[in-house]
């Protein structure tokens, strides 16, 4: 072993390009160390560095010129090769001894001759010649070990080394360095370079079984380096680009065996995939084991979570901050209500007699799809599996609310409406009108989580001289009762409390009665029973600007926005006009300042604080759900603002926003959803957008996108949800994230209720406007597009497309859901066409017992009833048992007292006006 050592040394050398022993057959047999001083450094070393290097105390380690290795040194080459080899960065010096001197290039191939010396740019290992450095100077390097070859090698080359010789304390050392046979000494760098390559082979022969049993483990193997370069996925190697001015014979000195490097290299990213693909198989079987928990409706339990927590904080909220019975002196009184003769209210009546025909397609039924038309005031009957209905009320619907019922009265939904007596009716935003209209009410049946017993029908209507009714709130708690409460004549049951919007910049409060109740003393009153039942009424107070000693006189033109307090005692009305005025009135106020009494007998209401919120129309405006105090406005001048009514100076916070429609505020959301006009909005901009006041600092997030103006929305506190119409007749429901979370997936869950499509008529496809058809047909020429409602509804039919809203189940598949994903940007909108497709509101039902019906409505008349039938689950059905059996208990006592009201409460206190 001994014996071979040199050999073995020299065949490494001539293969990492070392001069051999013929091409030092001119060289002198001693090598003259003192000319290192005056050779040029080829590591870039500055000739200071090298005199400093001469200046310390150095040994000259060659007396002879061929030196035979003894056979101990054999045995000392790890230990001797541990300490006295250094790691080298790029710009350190080197020994005299390992550089060439003339005479060494005869014996070096022509080529390389050629080649420029320059400064070397890989970093190898150098060793330091002296032995005579003192002990205390010496500081070996300590390897880091890496988990790869290729890692651990990058490591070792990268550790610069101390300009300090490094001294071998072994007493084994050799005196005289070794020679070669042609007399030049054999430089300790190939034996560093030989002891390193051998520990590299055994590190990784160690890597090859360790990597080979975890494959063999493993269940997947991934794909070898040429089937993933086959395949593309692969990465391949870097060319590295030839450095011309490095030294060759230098640099293979220190470069390991390239098949060895490459087949690391490759290892090394064998690992790292198998590794990647072990984590990514990981991370999918966990993703999917979450998306597997899917509810029986087809939706996922994380997007059903905040829909569960809602329904819950809300009735909660509902039970502390709702009052159960306000304005107790506002009882409808039968004295009040006189029912008009067919002749009296025809001039109230809308002008359409006749719906304009549509076709009902729904999701999954196939069955035939008729062309129907409806007369005025007429329904079809709920559908036996989707619970669906229709009405037609006579006119473009422009005002539309649900009656509230307290939590638990499982009794009859009805629904207030104002529609244009005719569909080609035009107002003027500025301009002050009067004119009659009909105020109607709608009996839509118990609508609980069944198929609703009945259809539609209109229980009455009230016959209104004030003009247009811009909008309409019912007082949100408290002003409802059982309709079969007994009163003394001539008082009659309490439905509601309701505030009206009109045209003429004034707002009435009517008290309703329960329309069953109305019918019986009418009956005994000897009125003749007729239908529809029209009635005139009395208000029970006027709202208006001004004061009782300055009248304002409609200056601030008319009201388009209106809100009722939400939180008790809900006596405290907020509204919008035309000049971006902003009036507050407290109902259940007692100055004689505010309260006056007209001639008439009625009472007038005068507002006590006014602001100026907007510099324009205020589009509409919402109370916090969970606050008396603060207020959001939208104008016209794109402006949103949140307001402290107690401090109007300057509000909260102001943002210039797109052109708004509506805006809501729910109860466990800390700011607001507002909707736009197309007409400031950039493409892809549109629709619905959520807006924080700044309590809690969310950034606004889109929620739903439509390439149509969206004239209305509606929020559901119940099943954290809302629901909005646009201009080319979709309606969309959208499920709402948890308030206090990321709102990432939010646009994910919105479905199609319903699209409204205009399809062309065929020639002769009616019946009676085939003839007219004929007689206005003038050869190929394409009539213009319609601009009455009229001409639209001739040459026109509407086609409803129903979704499937009992389930959710793989939604994204439908044809309804591919074409709202089409129609959410791309499409052109014909701004020139009569939109009788147009939707105009939208409303979630506000109740607990009937969370799920949503109503909508627009410029065709026809008034759309559907359930939203997939939210509803365990836990929706048991609150709403629980809720109607204690509702159940607490009335069940007072159904034989002949005083008796819906609840037994006196009026709660009002709010302090400051």
């Amino acid at each position: 072993m001994a014996a071979s050592a040199p050999e073995v040394g020299r065949q490494t050398g001539q293969v990492m390009g070392f001069p051999s022993e013929e091409d030092q057959k001119n060289q002198s047999g001693q090598v003259n160390h003192g000319h290192s001083a005056s050779t040029c450094n080829m590591n870039g070393g500055s000739l200071a560095d090298l005199q400093e290097r001469e200046s310390e105390p150095q040994a000259v380690a060659c007396e002879s010129s061929e030196v035979i290795m003894r056979p101990e040194a054999e045995s000392i080459v790890s230990d001797s090769l541990a300490e006295d080899d250094q790691e080298v960065s790029e710009g350190q010096t080197v020994d005299s001894s390992q550089l060439h001197s003339n005479d060494d290039q005869a014996g070096i191939p022509p080529e390389r001759k050629k080649r420029k010396r320059g400064r070397r740019k890989k970093i190898g290992y150098i060793r330091k010649t002296s032995k005579t450095a003192p002990a205390s100077n010496a500081e070996p390097k300590t390897e880091t070990r890496r988990k790869t070859p290729a890692k651990r090698k990058l490591k070792v080359i990268s550790e610069p080394v101390p300009q300090t010789p490094v001294l071998h304390d072994s007493p084994a050392a050799p005196e005289s360095p070794e020679m070669t046979p042609g007399g030049r000494p054999k430089r300790r760098a190939a034996k560093a370079a030989l002891e390193y390559l051998h520990n590299i082979t055994k590190d990784l022969e160690h890597f090859d079984v360790a990597s080979g049993k975890r494959k063999r483990d493993s269940p997947d193997q991934p794909a070898s380096p040429a089937q993933r370069k086959a395949s593309g996925r692969g990465r391949g190697q870097k060319r590295k680009a030839l450095d011309y001015d490095s030294d060759q014979c230098d640099d293979t000195d220190f470069d390991p065996e390239d098949d060895e490097e490459m087949d690391s290299e490759e290892e090394e990213e064998e690992e790292e995939e198998e590794y990647r693909k072990e984590m990514s198989d990981l991370f999918k079987k966990k993703t999917a084991h979450k998306h597997k928990l899917v509810g029986s409706n087809g939706l996922s339990n994380c997007a059903m979570q905040p829909v569960w927590a809602s329904f819950r904080n809300t009735k909660t909220f509902r039970e502390e901050h709702s009052s159960s019975w306000v304005f107790s002196e506002w009882i409808p009184s039968v004295s009040e209500w006189c029912l008009l003769s067919n002749s009296e209210a025809e001039k109230y009546l809308p002008q359409e007699e006749e719906s304009a025909a549509f076709t009902l397609s729904r999701e999954g039924i196939k069955e035939e799809c008729p062309l129907h038309t409806m007369k005025r005031f007429e329904s079809l009957p709920p559908h036996a599996e989707r619970w669906d209905s229709l009405f037609f009320v006579g006119g473009p619907v422009w005002a539309m609310e649900w009656c509230p019922l307290p939590e638990g009265a499982a009794e009859t939904q009805y629904a207030a409406l104002y529609c244009n007596r005719s569909g080609d009716d035009r107002h003027k935003a500025n301009v002050l009108c009067t004119e009659q209209t009909l105020l109607q009410l709608w009996d839509l049946g118990k609508l609980q989580i069944s198929r609703p017993s009945s259809s539609p029908q209109l229980a009455y209507a009230l016959a209104i001289d004030e003009g247009c009714i811009w909008n309409l709130k019912w007082c949100p708690a408290g002003a409802w009762e059982l309709p079969t409460t007994e009163r003394k004549a001539p008082h009659l049951p309490r439905l509601g409390l309701i505030a009206a919007a009109f045209s003429n910049g004034t707002i009435a409060v009517y008290s309703l009665p329960h329309p069953k109740a109305l019918t019986a003393q009418s009956q005994a009153r000897g009125e003749a029973s007729q239908a529809p039942l029209i009635y005139r009424v009395r208000r029970i107070m006027t709202v208006k600007l001004g004061s009782s000693q300055a009248d304002h006189n409609g200056q601030s033109g008319p009201c388009f926005a209106l809100d009722w307090l939400p939180v008790k005692p809900h006596n405290i009305l907020a509204a919008g006009f035309y000049d971006g005025t902003v009036a507050l009135w407290d109902l259940s106020t007692k100055s004689s300042l505010q309260r006056v009494r007209s001639p008439d007998r009625s009472l007038c209401l005068f507002p006590y604080h006014c602001f100026l919120a907007h510099d324009h129309t205020v589009r509409s405006l919402s109370w916090c759900r969970a606050s008396s105090e603060l207020l959001v406005t939208v104008g016209d001048d794109r402006m949103v603002k949140f307001w402290d009514i107690t401090k109007t100076c300057v509000p909260l916070k102001a943002v210039k926003r797109f052109l708004p429609t509506e805006v809501s505020w729910p109860i466990l959301w800390s700011g607001i959803f507002q909707t736009q006009e197309c007409c400031f909005t950039t493409l892809g901009q549109q629709g619905l957008h959520y807006l924080d006041s700044g309590y809690l600092g969310h950034k606004p997030f889109f929620v739903c996108t439509r390439k149509a103006t969206v004239w209305s929305l509606s929020m559901s506190d119940w099943v954290n949800s809302c629901v909005m119409g646009d201009n080319i007749g979709d309606l969309v429901f959208s499920l709402l994230c948890d308030p206090d979370c990321n709102y990432a997936n939010t646009k994910r869950h919105r479905f199609p209720v319903y699209r409204t499509e205009l399809v062309q008529f065929r020639p002769g496809q009616l019946l009676k406007q085939a003839q007219e058809e004929e007689e206005q047909e003038v050869g190929d020429v394409p009539l213009e597009e319609p601009q009455s409602y009229r001409g639209a509804a001739k040459k026109y039919y509407l086609r409803f497309l129903d979704m499937d809203l009992r389930s959710f189940k793989k939604y994204q598949e439908k044809p309804l859901m591919k074409k709202l994903h089409t129609s959410e940007i791309k499409g052109i909108l014909s701004v020139d066409q009569m939109p009788l497709n147009a939707l105009y509101k939208v409303r979630f039902n506000p109740n607990m017992d009937a969370h799920g019906w949503v109503l909508s409505a627009g410029q065709s008349g026809l008034v759309r009833v559907h359930c939203v039938r997939g939210l509803s689950g365990s836990l929706m059905h048991k609150l709403v048992h629980e809720a109607q059996a204690q509702f159940s208990a607490m009335f069940r006592s007072q159904e034989h007292d002949a005083t008796a009201t819906a609840v037994r409460r006196c009026t709660a206190d009002t709010v302090q006006v400051r």
